[in-house]
Formats: C-alpha cells, structure tokens, sequence
C-alpha cells in the first residue's frame, strides 16, 4: 500500500507540469489496473449469465404450454435455472469484494496523499484552505471516491446490458422494439438537463457546508470566549443562517431527484406500453402471446435496474468530479520551497534582511509589536516565501513558537516529541524548565495526559513544556520566539539563566532568542533591532547604547520612565523595588543575593494555600491513586440495537403526516405494479382465446388503455411520495442539527477540556451529512425494498397456492441470517465512526502544528502516525465488507431456491396452469434474488446511517451549564459599584479532582485595581473562572454588588463583566464581526475604541478598514495585534469589572506601556483584576 502511495505521488508530481488539473484520476487508474481488469473480467461474465435466464424462462412457458413435451424436460430447465442462477451469485460477489477492496485502498491512498502534502505544502497555498476544508477533504471527498470506484464499472456494463437487452428483445417481438428503444434515448437528455441542475446544487450546497463547518470550527476553538462574552447566541445565528441556506438547496435537490425518481419509475412502464401498444397495432396478427410477454417482461426487468441505476450513476460521478477538482487543487499546490525566503505584503514585514550569525552565540532580536520579528524566525524555518535572496543555517534546528503548540499525548510524550527516553537528559531538562513543582501538581506526574491544545496546563506551563521539547531534541541551532513572554518574571529569570543564557544548558548551541524583556539583554552576544521588517541596528548592548541610535533610546526612556514613576509612587513594596533594581545591569553584583531574596518572597506570596496543596497532590500520588490522569475518555459507543426510540426521534422530526403520508403512497405505487402484471397475464390468455381469428380491436385498445394507464399512476405516486419524503427529511435535518448546535454551545467548559474538538466536529461533519444525504435515500430505498418483496411472494403464491408451504420454512433461514448479520454490521460500522475521530482529530492537531513539525523535521513520524490511525479504522472497514459478501451470497442461494421453486411447482401443476400465470410467477421469481438482496442491503444500511442520529442525540443531550438567563435578573445598570466578596470559597476543576481554591475570604472594594501574582499553575486564571462561573464553586460564595452570582442567569452575569484573556482569540470574519457581533455599536464608538488600543493607524491602513477579513485563528495579525484586538473589544464593552490575564504577555514594552496608560485612564472608574508575570504590569495596583 505504502509503495502504491509513493508510485502515486511521484506520478502526481510528473504530470504536474503539463496539465495540474486532470491527472488523479488517470494516476489512480494506473495504480490500481491489474485489479481494474480482474474485476471487469468479473463482470462481464455475469452480465452475459444474466440474459440466460430469460431465455430459460421462454423454454418453460413453450413447455407448460405444449402438454405432449416429457415431464423430465421441464425438471431439467427449472434445474438449469437453478445452475445458472447459483453461478452468477457467486461470480457476482466476487466482482463486488474486488470492488470494495479496491474502493478502500484508493480512498486510503487519498488520504495518505493528502495528509503528506499537508506536511509540505508551502504557506501561500495553505491559506488558501482552511483546516475545516482539508479535513472535508479526507472525509468528504475521499469517500466519494471510494463509492465511485465500486460502481465503475456499471459505465461500461449497463450500456451493454442495454444492447444485449434489446437484441434478445428485438427476436421477440421484432422493429417494434424500436418504439420502446426510442421512449429510452429521449429520457437521456432530460436526464442530462437534471443532471447538470443537480450539479450546480451540489457544489453550491459544499460550499455552504465548508462555511458552516469553519464557523463551527471557529466556535470549538474559541469556546471559551464566547463564554467569557456571552457570545454563543450571536454564533449560533450565523450557524443557523448558513445552514438555512444549505436546508434551501437541498430542498431543490431532493424535488429535482423527485423528477427523476418520477421519470424512471414510469420508464419500464411507458417502455413496454410503447413496445406491445405498437407490436399489437402494427398487424392483426400479431398477438401477444405468454412466451413473447413473459420472456419480453423479464428482459425489460434486466433493463430496468441500468435504467434506474443511470442517473444515480450519473450523480455520483457528478459528485466525484467535484471532489476530484477539490483534491486537485489541493495536491497540486505548491510545496514549501525549503531553499528559500519573502514576504507576503498584507502581513509579513521583512523587506530586506542581510544576517550573518555565528555558531555558538546568542543572538537577541528586538522590536515593536509588528515589526516583523516572527516573520524573521518563520523566514529562518523557511515557512515564507522568498521573493530573493536565500538562508543558510547549519546543523538541525529546533523551534519554539509564540504560542505553544501541545499535542494531545502525556506531557513525557510532548518533550520526548518522539526521541528516545535518555533519563538523564530527560530529568536534566525537566529541571532546568522549571516543569518540577508542576508535575507534582498533575495528577499523574509526567504521563498525565494533555487535553488537545494543552487545555489542562496553564500559558505559563505549555510555553515551558514547548521549550523542554527543544532543548530535549539537542539541536544546532535554537530559534525562540518569545518564550518568556507567557511565563511570570522570576520563572523567566530562571529559564534564562538554566537553559537560554550564558551558563544554560544551550551555552554551545547557536540561539535566536525574540524577546521583550530588557532585563534579559545585557546577557546576551548580539542584538538585532527590527523597525517595519528591517534591521534597523546589529551589535552588542554595551555598543548600541553606545552607538545613541533608536535602541538606546528606547533603552533610555524606557528605563528613566520606569524608575521616576516607581519613586513618585507611594509606599513601593519591597518586591517592586528588587525589581526595579534587576531590571538594570548595572546592579549585576548584587544580584545572587537578590535573588535568593526574591525566592524567599516568592514563597511567601504564593499563599500558603500551595504547601497544603502540595502534600495533599504527594499523599495521594503514593497511594497510587491515578484519578485524574486520563483527561479524555475513549469515545462512548452504543452496542446493541439501535433502540426503536432512535428511528422514532428521527421520524418524529419527519412530521408523522409526512411518514404516513409516503408510506401510503408507496403501498398504492406497489398495488398497481401488481395490478398491471396480472392485466398482461390475462392480456396474454387472448392469444388462446383468438386462436386464428382476427384480434378484435375494441379489446386491444381496452388492453392497451388500462395497461398504460396503470403504468402512469405509478410514476405519480411515486413522483407524491418521493416528494413527501424530502420534506420530512429536511425538516428532521433541521431539528436535528439546532438541537445538537444549541446543546453543544450550553454544555459546560468541562465538556470541551475533555472531548477532542475531533469528536464534536465528527458529528458536525460526517453525522449530520448522513442525517442530510444517506437516511433520507435509505429510508426510501428500504420501504421500496419490503413492499417489493411482498409484493412478489404475493404473486407467486396467487399462481401456485402450493408455494405457501416453502416460503415459511425460506421465511425462518431469512430471519436467522438477518439476524446474525445485522448486529455484526451494525457493530463494525459504529467502530468505524469511533476509529475515525482519531484520523481527523490527529489531521487537525498536525495542521496546527506545521512549523513546529517541518522545523523538527519531523513529517515522517507524523505521516507514519496517520498511516497507523488509518489502519486502525480499517480493521473495522474490511471487515464490514466481508460481512456484507458473506451475507449476500446466503440471501442470493434463498433467492435462487425461490426461482428453482416456482418453476418446479410449475412443472407439477402445468395441467391445472395457464401460461400466463407461470410466465407471471416465474419471471417475478427470477428478480427475486435482486430485491431480496437490496432488502437486507437497505436494512443494514438504513440502521447503520441511522447510527449517526444517535451520536447526534447523545450530543444533544449533554448536561447544559446554568440556565443564560433566569427569572431573578440584575437590575440594568448593575453592577453600579463594582464590589466584589469572596466568601470562603472553594472550587474544584471537576467532582474526582482536588480543590483548586481553598476557601479564599477577601473583599475588594468598588474601582480598586488588585493585582494577582503566584507561580504558574497557582490557582490565577481559576480565579477569573470563578467569576465567570465557567467553573462552579464547590462551596462558598461571590457577591457583586451584595448580589450572589450564582443566583443569576450565565448572560446576565457574563455579559456584565469584561475579561482580556490570556490567549487572544479571533474568530474568521470581519474585524468589525470580532469586536461587536450583536452589532449593538456605531461605527464611531468602533473607531474610537481602536484608537486607545492603538490600532486605528492599522486599521486605517487596510484596503477595506472595518471589514478587513480575519482569517482563521487570527492567523493574519501577529499575536501583539490580536492583543491589541482583544482590548479594544474591552474597551467596547464598557462593563464596570474589568479582569486581564496575562492580557500584555504577548507585546514588546513600548506597546506594553502604552496599554497600561489606556487601562489607567480608561478602566480609573473600573474595579481591575490582573494577573500578571511582569512585575511591571501590576505596579500600579492598590494591592
């Protein structure tokens, strides 16, 4: 398989260059001939078996008719049929088991290829896609492939079933034939019209889908802002305005299938009403006898199926070549050119950059937020494209980004990043991280498991988990950007001076260290100063200062601002002054006794809260107990039968009018198939009747008249019920899908930090397109399927009541294969869709994590993960299809035996039969096997897809958080004063786990600005969750304003408190969407925020202002901007309790400066809340 996807990918690459848009599928062919022709072996040799039996079925009327024949003839032909019926199964289920496995591999052999070129493509066309619509592509597009290669062949096999089918038909009954072949041609352009119609609707509705599906993605990644905000209705509104929109053009679709399912349900009809209508009329003597009828019927049945079969065929390769041009464009994207470096104008600065560094240094690079410093290190990963010029590094790199990309694996597994365990090293690492006091804090020390993104440690602890993975992987060259920026000041002092500085454990390799901290720069070789993406100074610190260029300047301002404000302020704490003391070089002597003097006050501040803490953490790790240690369970997965209640929910969202309503349509549809064949049957007794005399014609027009018109009054009420059923279905997709949505945005935090963002985007995905595409088709093809059984059994025993007693004992082996079946199938599908979460959740987290990968230059690990995810899934997919072969052959020996049956009885009583009636109920046999097959077919399938409404239910049933709004409600300008009380407090992340908070007591007084310090992983950011309510107290009490918070409503609460989270958030729309989605603010109060956030000059410069589109993630702005962004939303939102987490981390102290004025001036009436690592960042607060 591996070969086959290298072979693959290297053809991909050749054909490249001449044509990139038609070349998958002449690749896969390639690939994959030798089975190709095998299976088309197959199928020829069954197609030909199949015109065997009607010419059988002709021997045995001639037979019942002619009473002199031997008994034995008529045994040997019902013999014969039984052979040739018994061979054509087994050869046919050959061909299908060839055709499944074939299906797999390419639909394995796409994602492989597209999963690789996710590894490299380059950066410019990777925005061109966002990571919704390449996982669409491995799930959506791939199985579309999937399916067309199992029915391949029928492109070729049903037109020559058709010309093999009118030649044994032309020896009927002559040119006549000709009227009927002519009803057939004139159905294949109104086919084509609705066709194309129906294509326009299938892109149109993809599109919709990717939309919808990258909103959710947005709001699965920012959960916890919109909680924050309560900003969930606003999101669920653009979710359920775009899938109306979806809900319309499916609406479409399914009337336009209608038409067809109309025009084809009349076609066998219309076609032998045409055919006899003019063999009859053409000349008085030729009459319709049983042998021509009969033997002229069964042809017409074998016509029908690739009549029928058509435009659905038609369909699927319609929608494959759309999945066909996804991929295409996809794979044909260029790769990262690893040669090079540039820069994209709208975002990326480094206009010209000429650098030389040395092995073995340390290298700083400074500058103000959007200066480019990220863009340089990307442009060192070569993550951008260059325009000139090129790099050179030597040696094996290692990366740190901004934000910290964290895998979901044990914390071990993040550092190791798939190097071998060398202990030593390893706890060496460890130690120097400061990641010590935090394992013992986890629940199962270095093998608990991180959430996906990290969501269980704090910033602080995944940067420094992110920096233990690089200096684990020994490499060359360090490039870092900013990994002190998300870590509290004393702990970015030690992982200075332990892993980055002088005497750190990198003190030999070559580092590029991106940075905002002064305090850091006198230690290092060289410094680099960017402004606007170019160097603007390179040289040691004690030369650019000398040098009065822009960086001592900076320096100078900077330092004097910061010292003459600290003075000026009253009663300077101790702490503030050791700070400012550290913050400049020249007290370098005193400093081992410093900061010995800042651990002690550390330990102090860091409440003594933690040493309970802790010792509770070691008792409970001897004893061995783990709880805790898994954050995320295995997938739940129903076993079983689906329970009634699921098809009843499903048919309870049809509307039962609709259900009904169909179903009796249906049955009537079926009665007059019936009702039309027994009329032929005594239609055909006439040509005894009118032995040698003229054909009277009144009879032949009656014949005729009630023939077709008992052939029209099937298409109408089909056309009705097909018609009926797609109403219902789109109003159960709609019901399905906003219950599932409006849940999944009540359930509580701790819902999204223990299920793979994989999981939920599964059932957005795959289940509720199987809600919208697959129920609604299997729910028809099933009712279609039973009544069409019933319908033949019926038959056969009105001609021969003898019949009756085989069908019983045939009833009892049907039921007891179906009932082994079933439950096997339905188990496997449902490993399937539990084995395939991990294939998407594993594709999303590598696309988040691309430079890290391709900077660890680790794409092969990662491309053998997916490999093994992959066959994970298919040890449930193949044998699923095994399943099915093994099923279908045992139905098809039932169906044979049915054919064998009615014939023999045949023979028995051909003394007391008419013709007719054994032409009837041996040609109605012989379409047995078929109907029997698709029954059990639809069965399993329609309880399989029905699988997916019940994964959507149990997410629509997910215990909710708090009601968002309550009967008690705040008063409208609460809260006025802004007091806050913390009363004895307590507070536990989930019900198994150890408190977080230990009954904190505190007031804190209308418009105080409180700072909040205390080690990574004390307890900070938990703090601003209780407010918020995002995680509920245990015990205690919060009054605002002398109200209890948790006696209101979420959004009351939530919407009246403003936070400036840690990690900025942006979702994908406009800037204007990002600040204010409710729309509550003109444009003016829009502006006016930018510009104390100090963006307005940015703004102003984008080519649409307000409307300038944010990409996924925020991807477009440097993560200063996003900040800066997320201020600025503060400052909207005007509320009078104001808390900022680590809200200046991620900016360089000029703009870092310029905030704290804004929030001085902005926030003075405001209680503030701030946590904060820089020291500098709550000196201004009252305590």
């Amino acid at each position: 398989m591996g070969k086959k996807k290298e072979k693959k990918k290297k053809k991909k690459k050749d054909s490249e260059s001449d044509y990139p848009n038609s070349w998958l599928v002449p690749t896969i062919a390639k690939t994959f001939k030798g089975v190709l022709l095998e299976t088309a072996l197959y199928k020829l040799i069954q197609d030909i078996l199949a015109f065997a039996s009607p010419q059988f079925l002709k021997l045995m009327i001639s037979f019942t008719q002619d009473k002199t024949s031997h008994a034995w003839t008529g045994y040997l032909y019902a013999v014969l049929l039984l052979v040739v019926a018994f061979l054509q199964s087994v050869i046919l289920q050959q061909y299908y088991n060839r055709c499944l496995i074939l299906g797999i591999k390419v639909r394995v052999a796409l994602m492989a290829a597209v999963y690789k070129k996710a590894l490299v493509v380059s950066n410019d066309s990777r925005k061109e896609s966002t990571a919704g619509e390449i996982v669409n592509l491995i799930s959506a597009d791939a199985q579309r492939f999937n399916k067309v290669t199992n029915v391949l062949h029928l492109l070729w096999s049903y037109p020559l079933q058709i010309a093999l089918a009118i030649a044994f038909l032309w020896i009927e009954l002559g040119p006549s034939v000709l009227a009927g072949l002519l009803v057939m041609v004139l159905m294949v352009p109104i086919n084509g019209w609705l066709a194309t119609k129906s294509r326009g609707f299938q892109v149109e509705n993809m599109k919709f889908k990717d939309t919808r599906m990258k909103i959710v993605n947005d709001i699965l990644n920012g959960i916890k802002v919109l909680k924050y905000y309560a900003w969930e209705s606003s999101f669920e509104a653009q979710v359920q305005e775009i899938r109306e929109k979806e809900l319309k053009v499916m609406r479409k679709f399914a009337y336009l299938s209608s038409v067809s399912t109309f025009i084809f349900s009349c076609a066998p009809a219309i076609v032998s009403l045409a055919t006899f209508a003019v063999f009859v009329s053409v000349s008085p003597d030729n009459i319709l006898d049983a042998e021509k009828a009969f033997t002229s019927i069964s042809l017409f049945n074998i016509l029908r199926l690739p009549l029928t079969m058509l435009p659905e065929l038609i369909s699927i390769m319609v929608q494959t070549t759309v999945s066909k041009k996804r991929l295409e464009k996809f794979l044909s994207g260029d790769d990262l050119d690893t040669m090079s470096v540039t820069r994209d104008d709208s975002h990326s600065k480094n206009s010209f950059v000429s650098l030389d560094i040395k092995p073995g240094r340390l290298v700083a690079v400074v500058g103000a937020v959007g200066s480019g410093k990220t863009s340089l290190i990307s442009a060192l990963l070569g993550e951008l494209h260059s325009l000139r010029g090129r790099i050179n590094i030597k040696g094996s790199v290692a990366y740190v980004p901004q934000q910290a990309w964290i895998q979901n694996t044990t914390l071990k597994d993040n550092i190791l990043f798939g190097s071998n365990l060398d202990e030593e090293h390893y706890l060496s690492v460890v130690d120097a991280c400061a990641l010590g006091p935090d394992l013992d804090l986890l629940p199962g020390r270095d093998q608990t498991e991180i959430g996906v993104k990290g969501i269980n440690l704090s910033g602080g602890q995944k940067q420094r988990v992110s920096l233990a993975r690089a200096v684990y992987s020994s490499a060359d060259v360090y490039l870092l950007d900013d990994p002190l920026s998300a870590v509290d000041s004393h702990v970015g002092k030690h992982l200075f001076e332990r892993v980055i500085g002088p005497k750190g454990l990198l003190k030999d390799k070559t580092r590029i260290l991106v940075t905002h901290g002064i305090s850091f720069l006198p230690y290092v070789d060289e410094i680099i100063v960017l402004v606007n993406g170019v160097v603007s100074e390179v040289g040691s610190y004690d030369g650019l200062r000398a040098s009065k260029g822009a960086f001592s300047e900076f320096l100078e301002t900077y330092g004097k601002d910061e010292s003459n404000n600290a003075d000026a302020r009253k009663g300077l704490s101790l702490i503030q002054h050791l700070h400012l003391l550290l913050s400049f070089e020249y007290h370098r002597k005193f400093e081992h006794i410093l900061k010995a003097l800042l651990r002690l006050l550390f330990l102090f501040l860091v409440f003594s809260v933690r040493v309970r803490k802790n010792s509770s953490v070691r008792s409970k790790k001897d004893s061995g107990d783990k709880k805790g240690q898994r954050l995320i369970e295995k997938e739940a997965m129903e076993t079983g039968r689906v329970k009634f209640s699921v098809y009843l929910q499903y048919m309870r969202s049809m509307g039962w009018c609709f259900v009904t309503w169909s179903f009796l349509f249906y049955f009537i549809q079926n009665v007059a198939i019936i009702g039309q064949n027994l009329w032929l049957s005594d239609w055909t007794d006439d040509s005894v009747e009118y032995f040698n005399t003229t054909y009277p014609a009144h009879i032949r027009d009656m014949r005729i008249g009630v023939f077709g018109a008992l052939g029209l009054a099937q298409g109408f009420l089909v056309f009705f019920g097909t018609i009926l059923i797609a109403d219902g279905s789109i109003s159960a997709s709609r019901t399905l899908h906003t219950n599932l949505l409006s849940n999944i945005l009540k359930a509580p935090m701790v819902f999204f930090d223990t299920t793979p963002s994989g999981r939920i985007v599964n059932r957005f995905a795959k289940d509720i397109f199987t809600v919208d595409e697959m129920i609604p088709m299997s729910f028809r093809s099933w009712i279609f399927s039973i009544l069409g059984v019933l319908g033949t059994l019926f038959v056969i025993c009105l001609a021969t009541p003898i019949f009756i007693a085989v069908v019983v004992p045939m009833a009892v082996v049907y039921y007891f294969v179906q009932r082994f079946y079933v439950p096997t199938s339905r188990q496997l599908r449902r490993l399937d869709s539990v084995s395939r979460s991990p294939i998407y959740s594993h594709f999303g987290e590598t696309i988040s994590g691309l430079s890290v990968i391709r900077a660890y230059g680790h794409q092969q690990r990662f491309l053998k993960q997916n490999e093994d995810t992959i066959d994970q899934n298919l040890k449930s997919v193949y044998p699923w299809f095994v399943s099915n072969r093994w099923l279908a052959m045992r139905l098809e020996c039932l169906g044979n035996l049915v054919v064998f049956f009615a014939a023999l009885f045949a023979v028995i009583s051909r003394d007391s039969l008419n013709s007719g009636l054994v032409g009837l109920s041996i040609s109605y046999a012989l379409s047995m096997t078929q109907i029997l097959n698709w029954l059990v077919r639809m069965t399993s399938e329609l309880e399989t897809n029905i699988v997916a409404v019940e994964r959507v239910r149990e997410y629509a049933e997910i215990k909710n958080e708090a009601p968002w709004i309550t009967s008690n409600r705040p008063p409208d300008d609460w809260p006025t004063a802004g007091n806050i009380r913390f009363d004895n407090y307590k507070v536990r992340y989930r019900p198994e786990l150890e408190l977080i908070l230990h009954g904190i007591t505190c007031d804190i007084a209308s418009t105080e600005k409180i700072g909040i310090v205390g080690r990574t992983g004390a307890g900070k950011s938990s703090l601003t969750n209780c407010l918020f309510r995002i995680i509920e107290a245990s015990e205690g009490r919060i009054l605002i304003d002398g109200i209890d918070i948790s006696t209101l409503g979420l959004h009351d609460l939530r919407s009246r408190l403003t936070i400036i989270p840690q990690d900025p958030v942006l979702f994908s729309g406009t800037l204007r969407m990002n600040l204010d989605p409710f729309e509550k603010s003109s444009d003016e109060e829009i502006w006016t925020v930018l510009e104390l956030a100090h963006l307005k000059d940015y703004v102003r410069g984008l080519p649409t202002g307000l409307q300038h589109e944010v990409s996924e993630g925020g991807e477009n702005l440097s993560v200063g901007q996003r900040q800066l962004l997320c201020l600025a939303r503060a400052l909207l939102r005007k509320s009078r309790i104001l808390i900022l987490d680590e809200a200046t981390a991620a900016v360089d102290l000029e703009t870092d400066d310029l905030i704290q004025n804004t929030l001085r001036t902005e926030f003075s009436h405001c209680t503030v809340l701030t946590i904060a690592h820089r020291l500098s960042t709550i000196l201004d607060s009252s305590r």
